[in-house]
């Protein structure tokens, strides 16, 4: 903690220009050899970036880490879930299907992919078939994203961060080794705790970038120091069980924090840079993504945390 506290409040906050997501590559790779915990990589990650963009794709990609300690970090990864009916169990059509002697294939597509374009390795959903009941059995494919039968292609930018690529994913007949299929189920055990970690790294991540902002500006102290504090809610979480119910309440209330603090904020932005505001401005709207999500995860962890249950 004491380390990455003292990056926060003394590395130079004047951050070397990021032309490309090879540039954000470079970067986050030095930080990753300089940081041993994911989020204290999102957090250097964000007070590195020239833009919350990428600072985004370091909270992203740190929270893949956390969440598959047995990942490489010197590797890019992608996790692709979002169908054309949604990501939704229900709505899984890719299919992993066995073609005898242990040998199976891939099949199927995925329409937004977060760094899709830049990932080395894909972590793709997809259902084995149903249950009795009629649900898809989802599973969690290892993919390099060179193999043969494998496509990507880039999307036109996002309003917001379009720093960040986005892909649609193709799968043609597409070989995976018994070994590729992660165990567990790939919704239950990595899907669903992914919104969690995703979001406490992410954030993270904007939190360390608001800091070098705030340092660069000569923001009030009293406005550095809620930061840091916040900054300190957010490692605590982030390094907690995902799926339990008390962090996901726990969250909720950080993050109305976050955004409260963020809100008051409003006059310091006239002491920021022109292009660092205006791309503020714009890429702000990050914040909302999710919001569905969110609160149906508070809502469920009050049920779940009630009196009498």
């Amino acid at each position: 903690m004491d380390e990455l506290l003292r990056f926060l409040l003394t590395e130079s906050p004047t951050p070397e220009p990021l032309g490309s997501v090879e540039d954000w590559w470079a970067r986050h790779l030095r930080l990753s050899s300089r940081f041993s915990a994911p989020v204290d990589v999102a957090f250097a990650g964000g007070f590195s970036a020239d833009r919350v963009g990428y600072a985004f794709a370091s909270g992203y990609h740190s929270a893949l880490r956390s969440l598959f300690p047995e990942l490489s970090h010197e590797h890019r990864f992608a996790l692709c879930v979002t169908e054309a009916g949604g990501g939704h169990p229900a709505a899984m059509q890719t299919r992993l299907v066995g073609s005898g002697e242990g040998r199976l294939r891939l099949e199927g597509s995925k329409a937004f992919v977060t760094l899709g374009t830049a990932a080395d390795v894909l972590l793709v959903v997809a259902t084995e078939g149903q249950d009795a009941q009629g649900r898809n059995r989802l599973r969690l494919v290892r993919l390099d994203a060179r193999r043969p039968g494998v496509s990507v292609t880039e999307l036109p930018p996002t309003p917001f961060v379009p720093e960040v690529p986005h892909a649609e994913l193709s799968l043609h007949e597409v070989a995976v080794s018994p070994e590729e299929v992660l165990p567990g189920d790939g919704y239950e055990r990595y899907v669903k705790p992914f919104r969690t970690v995703e979001d406490c790294h992410v954030f993270a991540a904007l939190l360390g970038w608001l800091l070098q902002v705030a340092r660069r500006a000569g923001w009030p102290g009293e406005v550095r120091e809620e930061l840091l504090a916040l900054a300190v809610t957010m490692r605590g979480l982030a390094q907690a069980e995902p799926a339990s119910p008390a962090v996901h309440l726990a969250l909720a209330g950080a993050l109305d924090l976050c955004r409260r603090r963020v809100d008051a904020l409003g006059p310091l932005w006239e002491q920021v840079d022109a292009p660092t505001r205006e791309r503020w401005e714009r890429d702000r709207l990050l914040l909302n993504v999710a919001g569905k999500v969110r609160a149906k995860r508070r809502e469920v962890a009050r049920e779940k945390l009630s009196p009498g249950e």
